[in-house]
């Protein structure tokens, strides 16, 4: 009896190979550096491999289940939050700064979902928040101001 594979990982795990393997290799005409000491081919480097390992996890994962067809509508609540939360912050997040910024666009993702509640999209928020404000403020230096020009305080 043939396997059937599922087309939809099947084909996400190829996008992520794709994409992984081009920035990877990409990478590769750029000094590297070692850990310690990053040269700016570096991340991409380690990224774009993690990418393509992922790919991979995917297509294997497709390989061993079959496709199940569903015939549900796109969620346009999630995929309308999401385009708004990306233009959000690229837009605010040099007015508003780093911390409201990344929170209000982590609010408005948190609720893309019809599952979500205004708690554990706040909640969720707040984590991500202090979180990326911890990596990328202080652990990272990120030169961008925790409270921006716009916000009266």
């Amino acid at each position: 009896m043939a396997t059937r594979i599922s087309r939809d990982n099947f084909l996400a795990g190829g996008i992520f190979i794709a994409l992984g393997g081009f920035f990877a290799l990409e990478s590769l005409n750029y000094e590297l550096g070692s850990p310690i000491r990053m040269g700016p081919g570096y991340m991409p480097l380690v990224l774009g491999s993690v990418l393509a390992a992922l790919g991979v996890a995917i297509v294997i994962a497709g390989l061993r289940k079959p496709e199940e067809h569903t015939n549900e509508p796109p969620s346009w609540r999630a995929i309308g939050l999401i385009a708004v939360a990306i233009i959000f912050f690229g837009v605010c997040i040099r007015g508003l700064g780093f911390i409201p910024t990344v929170f209000i666009t982590a609010l408005l993702t948190a609720s893309a979902s019809s599952r979500s509640t205004l708690l554990g999209a706040g909640i969720i928020a707040t984590a991500l928040t202090l979180l990326s404000t911890l990596v990328f403020v202080f652990g990272l230096r990120l030169q961008v101001p925790m409270l921006g020009p716009w916000l009266p305080f």
